[in-house]
C-alpha cells in the first residue's frame, strides 16, 4: 500500500515538474524577447544606460534574471534565460526590431526612408513650433499649487511611485515640465498603447486624403467568407471588432506571443476567429491596432512611401521632431506599442487633439474628427472611443468629463481636457497601485480657476 501511495505521488510530482518546465519553456521566448526588445530601444532610441533600464523597467518577474549583452558598435541587444536568446537590432530612423521569424537580413533590407526634419533652431522658434518658452504664464493658473502637484508626482512612494517625467500646457503654452534624476529632455520615452492614439491620427489623415473611411469593410481574403466580413474600420479602431483576444501582460497571452514570438503582428490577428458579433462587444485588444496599421500600408501601397508617412504627414508638421514610430519584422508599425518621443513631443501631439486636430493654423485632420473619434465605443459603457481613452463614464470623477486621454503600459499618459484648455503629460514605470492617476490629475486640475 505504502508503495502504491509513493508511486502516486511520484507520478503527481512528475507530472507538476513537467508542466513546470513546460510552462517556462513556453514563457521564455518572451522573456527574453521582452528584454532584448526593451532594453535595445530604451538604450538606442531612449537614450538611456543600461544600468537605468535594468534597474527600473526590467527589474520584475522573470525579466529581472536575463542576461543582457549589448554590442553598441552593431546595436544590438542580445538576452538570455535559462536555454533561451533573443535579439534586437537597430535601424536608423525606425528603432529595434526582434529579430523574430525572419531572417536579419530581410529586415534590414526594406526601403526605409528618413524623412529630414525640419530646418529650424528649436531654441529660437516660439512654442509650440519650437522650444522657446514664453516668459509670462495665463494669470489664472496657481503656479504654487500646480508646482506642489508635480513635485508630489516624483515622491518615490506607494500613490506616487515611479515617474519618469511630467509636463502641463495650458492654454496651448507650456507651463511646466519636470524630470527625475537621470531623465531629461534629451530622453525618448517609451508610448506603450499611447501609439494607439497616433494610429489614431494617422487614419485620419488617411480619411483627410479619401484614401480610408471608418465605415469601409476592410478588403481582407481571410475575412472573405465568413462574419469577420463585416468588421468595419471604426470596429477595429473601438476595440469591438469581435475577434477573439486574450490582453494579459502578465502571462502567456495573445498580446505577449504577438509583440515577442511572431513576425507580422498583424496577420496574428487577422487569423483570429469571430468571437462576437462585430459592433456588439467591446474587449481591449492591441492587436486590432496592429490590423489598422496594416491596412494604412495596405492603402499606400508603396512601402518607400509607407515608412515616410508618419513624418512627412504628421510629426514634421506638428514639431514632434524626436518621435520614432517602430516597426515589427514584417515591416510594419507597431501602432499597439512602439512609438517613442520627447516629453515635449507628446505635449505637442496633445495639444493636436486639444486643437481639434488643428496646428496653428493647418488642418491636419478632418474637421470634426475629434468629435467623431471620442464618441463612446458600443460596449464600452463610456470608457473607450476610437483608440482613445474617454471620462464620459466618470473614470475620473475629480476632473470634466470631456477629458479623453491616451493611456500606456506601467503608466504613460497624455490627458486633454478641451473644457479647461489642458494637456497634461506623464511618463514612468509604475505597476499596478504604485501610482494614483485619480489624485495626480485632480491636484492639477485644482491649479486651474476655473472661472476664467
Amino acid at each position: 500500500m505504502k508503495k502504491r501511495i509513493l508511486r502516486i505521488l511520484l507520478v503527481i510530482l512528475l507530472l507538476v515538474l513537467g508542466y513546470g518546465v513546460y510552462y517556462i519553456n513556453s514563457l521564455t521566448p518572451i522573456i527574453t524577447g521582452y528584454a532584448a526588445k526593451n532594453l535595445a530601444s530604451d538604450v538606442f532610441v531612449g537614450n538611456r544606460s543600461q544600468k537605468s533600464v535594468e534597474g527600473i523597467d526590467l527589474n520584475f518577474s522573470f525579466i529581472k534574471f536575463t542576461k543582457n549583452t549589448i554590442d553598441y558598435q552593431k546595436k544590438e541587444v542580445t538576452s538570455r534565460f535559462l536555454w533561451a536568446k533573443s535579439k534586437a537590432i537597430y535601424i536608423d530612423g525606425f528603432g529595434c526590431v526582434l529579430v523574430q521569424g525572419l531572417d536579419e537580413s530581410s529586415i534590414r533590407n526594406r526601403p526605409y526612408h528618413i524623412v529630414p526634419l525640419p530646418e529650424i533652431h528649436p531654441d529660437a522658434v516660439a512654442w509650440p513650433a519650437g522650444d522657446k518658452i514664453a516668459d509670462t504664464i495665463p494669470k489664472n493658473i496657481n503656479m504654487v499649487l500646480l508646482n506642489k502637484a508635480l513635485a508630489k508626482a516624483f515622491v518615490d512612494s506607494v500613490g506616487t511611485k515611479g515617474t519618469f517625467a511630467v509636463a502641463v500646457a495650458y492654454k496651448n503654452q507650456l507651463v511646466a515640465e519636470k524630470y527625475n534624476v537621470g531623465f531629461s529632455s534629451n530622453n525618448r520615452f517609451l508610448s506603450w498603447s499611447m501609439a494607439k492614439s497616433i494610429t489614431n491620427a494617422l487614419v485620419g489623415v488617411m480619411v483627410k486624403k479619401n484614401i480610408m473611411h471608418l465605415n469601409e469593410h476592410p478588403d481582407i481574403s481571410l475575412w472573405k467568407n465568413d462574419g469577420r466580413a463585416k468588421i468595419t474600420l471604426m470596429n477595429l479602431m473601438q476595440m469591438n471588432s469581435g475577434l477573439k483576444w486574450n490582453e494579459n501582460y502578465g502571462n502567456l497571452s495573445d498580446v505577449t506571443i504577438m509583440l515577442h514570438e511572431v513576425a507580422d503582428m498583424a496577420a496574428y490577428t487577422l487569423n483570429k476567429p469571430l468571437q462576437h458579433r462585430p459592433g456588439s462587444f467591446w474587449y481591449y485588444n492591441s492587436g486590432s491596432t496592429n490590423i489598422v496599421d496594416f491596412l494604412i500600408r495596405k492603402a499606400i501601397d508603396n512601402d518607400s512611401l509607407y515608412y515616410t508617412f508618419p513624418r512627412r504627414e504628421l510629426f514634421n508638421p506638428i514639431g514632434m521632431r524626436s518621435a520614432v514610430f517602430e516597426v515589427d519584422p514584417s515591416g510594419t508599425f507597431v501602432g499597439s506599442s512602439y512609438l517613442y518621443a520627447s516629453l515635449r513631443d507628446y505635449v505637442r501631439f496633445g495639444l493636436l487633439y486639444l486643437n481639434k486636430g488643428n496646428w496653428l493654423g493647418n488642418q491636419i485632420l478632418p474637421k470634426g474628427w475629434t468629435d467623431q473619434v471620442t464618441i463612446p465605443a458600443k460596449g464600452s459603457a463610456g470608457k473607450y472611443g476610437a483608440f482613445f481613452w474617454l471620462n464620459s463614464s466618470g473614470q475620473y470623477p475629480a476632473v470634466p468629463k470631456d477629458l479623453f486621454y491616451c493611456d500606456g503600459h506601467d503608466g504613460q499618459f497624455i490627458y486633454i481636457i478641451p473644457s479647461l484648455q489642458l494637456v497634461v503629460v506623464r511618463t514612468g514605470f509604475s505597476k499596478k497601485g504604485d501610482f494614483n492617476f485619480q489624485k495626480f490629475l485632480a491636484s492639477i486640475v485644482a491649479s486651474i480657476d476655473k472661472n476664467h
